[in-house]
């Protein structure tokens, strides 16, 4: 037996039985739901408590990244938009067509990031166009992040879902 087969039968390479997977789905929604609109909550939450200088300098955070987003989306939005969208395609191909598992997982993250995305573009042109300020930013900034836990939960949900049912059909590596 090569010292290769000894790794892959301690270490299962597929995506849906390797625990970094699981841990990097993780990360990626634990950071989504923490950074609202490039600002961590933990201030949306200190300038909710305590207002004042706390709330200026979440409106001032906001303002900086909702013009960058603004500005990325209209100057580059299209050219993103053909990319993201010829990228989801082709690890949709290659994984559910094909059948590679590593696609359909990157697929699974990918895709709901997606959507989170666009709610942030569309969150951004909102809080500028009603030029939000005080509490009527901090509840809209509030609502975007329960919106993207709510796509997190589901996303984890049908990720789960169909890792457990690749775990179950598909045969181990090496066996």
């Amino acid at each position: 037996m090569q010292w290769y087969d000894s790794v892959f039968e301690l270490i299962d390479m597929r995506s849906f039985s390797n625990l970094w997977f699981w841990i990097a789905l993780a990360v990626v929604w634990s950071s989504a739901s923490h950074w609202v609109l490039g600002v961590p909550f933990d201030m949306v939450t200190r300038a909710r408590r305590h207002g004042g200088e706390a709330v200026a300098d979440v409106e001032d955070l906001v303002r900086v990244n909702i013009n960058r987003m603004i500005y990325i989306a209209r100057v580059s939005g299209l050219w993103l938009m053909g990319f993201t969208t010829f990228s989801l395609t082709m690890l949709a191909v290659l994984g559910f067509v094909y059948g590679i598992e590593f696609c359909q997982a990157v697929f699974l993250i990918s895709l709901p990031m997606s959507f989170v995305g666009l709610m942030r573009i569309n969150a951004a042109r909102r809080i500028a166009a009603e030029d939000c300020r005080g509490e009527a930013l901090l509840r809209r900034l509030g609502r975007h992040r329960l919106a993207t836990q709510i796509v997190g939960m589901i996303a984890i949900f049908v990720t789960a879902m169909w890792g457990m049912w690749q775990n179950m059909t598909t045969p181990a590596l090496g066996g």
